[in-house]
């Protein structure tokens, strides 16, 4: 179960959680009063959620249900949002996700960098927090800063999907910002290759994009590029790394997450054993509980 909660007394003050998650024998979803806090002042209700397993999104159902019947305020954290990738065609799973989540009545739902715009303009009361900040503190660094230094000379977007997130981190981080594209067969659709712009014949450089699952677009890019993997680093805000995502260490010297989608996401080599050891330090994940709540509306 990838569901934690959290309560806040008034402006700041945290407390013993009021709620715990159940499930009941038959597999329903279920919240129980774990600690009574309903007399310590005004109260807000925090639910924390990984991943997109729709057994949690029910948890977090009913853990809304209760908080509202005993009049507390209600922040869903929800850094990956759940049909992002589903904003289009038969099912409109954005829509069916976003419809569920809503009826929650969620004072205020947290998302880290969602795929789509289409799904963040379906669910209500929504706070986006952006990738910009957390890469420029934990994966680039700054030029002045002894904590942690300077350690890239460009942002690569890999497509065009990817450029407006990519600009926002190299213009914070103030750096150039060089473009990929992928290409595709004019009459199948489907992908031929990909191409980047002119790289400096030094430096070191990272692909900046929002959701790494099977890993191959990056894969695919850093081949194209040409570069050893020491001159190439990979952030994703959401690591779901699956299929052949194992094989990143072959491309990038480091590959960086957040734990948005599970506490400290690993990739499976193709025979479902976990990756090498050698390989698993390569795989850097960053803790945002402090972004999440820090967005909290007071």
């Amino acid at each position: 179960m990838a569901v934690t909660f959290s309560t806040k007394i008034g402006p700041g003050y945290m407390t013993t959680p009021t709620f715990q998650a159940h499930r009941f024998w038959a597999g329903e979803s279920h919240v129980i009063i774990a600690n009574e806090n309903e007399h310590k002042g005004p109260l807000t209700e925090i639910a924390r959620i990984s991943g997109a397993d729709a057994n949690d999104l029910m948890t977090i159902a009913m853990w809304a249900d209760a908080a509202h019947q005993r009049q507390a305020k209600t922040v869903a954290l929800i850094p990956y949002l759940p049909g992002a990738r589903q904003d289009r065609g038969i099912p409109f799973g954005a829509w069916v996700y976003a419809d569920f989540i809503n009826s929650m009545r969620i004072d205020q739902v947290i998302c880290l960098d969602p795929h789509s715009p289409v799904m963040t303009g379906l669910i209500e009361n929504l706070t986006i927090i952006e990738s910009a900040p957390i890469i420029r503190h934990h994966v680039v660094g700054r030029p002045d800063s002894d904590e942690c230094p300077q350690r890239y000379d460009g942002i690569i977007a890999p497509d065009a999907g990817a450029v407006e997130r990519a600009a926002h981190v190299a213009n914070l981080c103030g750096l150039p910002l060089y473009k990929a594209q992928k290409h595709r067969d004019p009459v199948t659709r489907q992908l031929s290759g990909f191409s980047c712009e002119p790289l400096p014949d030094t430096g070191k450089f990272l692909v900046v994009d929002d959701i790494c699952d099977g890993g191959g677009t990056f894969i695919g890019l850093a081949r194209a590029i040409g570069l050893p993997a020491e001159r190439l680093g990979l952030y994703v805000s959401h690591g779901v790394y699956t299929d052949r995502a194992s094989a990143l260490p072959t491309w990038f010297s480091e590959i960086w997450t957040t734990d948005s989608y599970a506490d400290d996401p690993k990739p499976r080599d193709p025979y479902g054993e976990s990756i090498r050891e050698t390989s698993a330090d390569i795989f850097k994940t960053i803790n945002i509980d402090t972004y999440l709540r820090g967005a909290i509306k007071k």
